[in-house]
């Protein structure tokens, strides 16, 4: 749902970075979701396709900071082809955030 940017409700997207000729299959994910105290929680995951890979979470009291805060780690996926030599591309996801 497109709505200036805002996440609405429980929200996620699923990035792959895959470049078989180097041997990079990596992905990541980013899960957005309210907690029963009304705190915005961010989770998110990486690590090799497959793979159990790495998580953290991190509680926001505004949600206007966890947007922020998403932001940033898709900004970071975004140099990902300067980085690794392959970009990342969104494989799934319920949320779609403007380039403000």
């Amino acid at each position: 749902m497109r709505d200036s940017g805002q996440i609405v409700g429980e929200s996620f997207v699923l990035l792959h970075a895959v470049d078989l000729q180097r041997n990079v299959a990596r992905a990541y994910r980013i899960e957005m979701s309210t907690d029963l105290f009304g705190a915005t929680i961010v989770d998110y995951a990486w690590g090799r396709i497959g793979a159990a890979g790495r998580c953290r979470r991190v509680s926001f009291e505004a949600r206007s900071e966890a947007l922020h805060f998403v932001r940033g780690l898709l900004r970071r996926r975004s140099s990902a082809r300067q980085r690794i030599g392959v970009g990342y591309s969104v494989v799934a996801g319920s949320w779609v955030l403007s380039a403000s």
